[in-house]
């Protein structure tokens, strides 16, 4: 029908086919994907916390006391009070006024940069600024600047060709595909030298960087951030977006923000979750020190067995290059008993395919011990096999 089917055999002939792998065990370091025992190396689960049991009897409480849909969206009957009580406790975790809680990180971009920004700005973003950025630009009809990655000197260059009425930098703060920290002190310069907003994606920050998890504004010691976006998926372990912003601000998104309006709110219990999740952090903190400790540990072992990587976050990015030999070295190592997913264009460049590999706090140095040696003994099978 209409070309689909060779659209398919197109993808698959061009390695860009995605399939689907099951997991039908809780997402922990260890986990059963397609029936098949496997060291989890490819979750945005960061802190281990989705399966923390303190968590887990928050959400069951929670059912048993409201049941288990919200029954509405926020502006008719699904707004509850734990629905409010998570967003203080987000935006006092955050250090900002309000907070405004969305159904996930990806309608949180979209509502929030398509409701501020209108024909009268120009946005100025990251080129690898994810997909939920990139659609709150496009759904927005504000002209949109595209800047070098995490380039200063070009985004600066580009600001001051700005001839609109209104202007705003939308980035991540830690970038999904590569694991690199924007230059967040430099852009907020930027944006007060000229008088445009900041919009700033928390997702993968949150719970990750800073001494006690609380993001990219704790990790630069910097309290200028006009709006903060995040999720409540990765390392909180949950589910959810949220917004962070003076109160005039989530007050007109309330309002404006049609992915908050025309949604049926976020269940009770995944509220409970989150809320819960957030308190384990404040209280260890050493959670955030082990994970670091993994990250660096992790990145040493692949450099001794030829890889060049480095990365301040869990997300580790390694390199393949060319589609076919990535899904192939993901397919082996699943063989072996690791997962780590290969990523590939449209999510990356062509010719920049590569496995994303991603740390979580509750990996031991055994845990990642087992899965160097199996990338080396994958990655030897691959060199010998192609260049037959």
């Amino acid at each position: 029908m209409n070309g689909i089917n060779k659209k398919i055999q197109q993808l698959k002939k061009m390695s860009l086919y995605r399939d689907i792998k099951y997991l039908s065990e809780a997402q922990y370091k260890y986990t059963t994907i397609d029936n098949k025992p496997v060291m989890l190396m490819a979750s945005n689960n960061y802190l281990g916390l989705s399966n923390n049991n303190l968590i887990k009897k928050a959400a069951i409480e929670s059912i048993k006391y409201y049941g288990v849909g919200s029954g509405g969206s926020r502006l008719t009957t699904g707004s509850y009070n734990v629905h409010r009580k998570l967003e203080k406790k987000i935006a006092k975790f955050k250090n900002c006024e309000d907070c405004l809680i969305f159904n996930n990180g990806y309608m949180a971009n979209v509502g929030v940069i398509s409701s501020i920004c209108d024909e009268e700005f120009t946005i100025f973003s990251d080129e690898l600024n994810h997909a939920s950025i990139i659609d709150g630009c496009r759904l927005s009809k504000a002209k949109v600047v595209v800047y070098k990655h995490n380039d200063m000197i070009d985004l600066s260059n580009k600001v001051k060709l700005k001839n609109s009425k209104y202007g705003v930098i939308v980035t991540d703060s830690v970038f999904s595909m590569d694991g690199d920290i924007a230059n967040l002190k430099e852009i907020v310069n930027i944006a007060k030298d000229n008088n445009l907003m900041t919009i700033v994606d928390d997702a993968h920050a949150t719970g990750v960087i800073g001494e006690k998890g609380k993001g990219s504004c704790e990790y630069f010691n910097i309290e200028d951030i006009d709006i903060i976006i995040g999720t409540l998926s990765k390392a909180i372990g949950s589910e959810g977006g949220f917004v962070c912003a003076n109160s005039e601000i989530t007050d007109f998104l309330r309002n404006k923000a049609r992915s908050f309006i025309f949604s049926t709110a976020l269940s009770p219990s995944i509220v409970s979750a989150s809320i819960k999740s957030i308190e384990i952090i404040e209280k260890n903190p050493e959670l955030i020190k082990k994970l670091n400790e993994n990250i660096e540990y992790f990145c040493e072992k692949l450099g001794k067995i030829g890889f060049k990587v480095k990365s301040n976050t869990p997300i580790v990015p390694i390199i393949i290059g060319n589609e076919d030999v990535a899904n192939e070295f993901s397919k082996k190592l699943l063989e072996e008993g690791v997962f780590i997913p290969a990523i590939r264009y449209p999510t990356v460049k062509k010719g920049e395919a590569r496995l994303r590999a991603t740390l979580m706090a509750t990996h031991s140095f055994d845990d990642i011990d087992f899965a160097i040696e199996k990338i080396k003994k994958v990655n030897e099978f691959i060199k010998i096999n192609t260049t037959k």
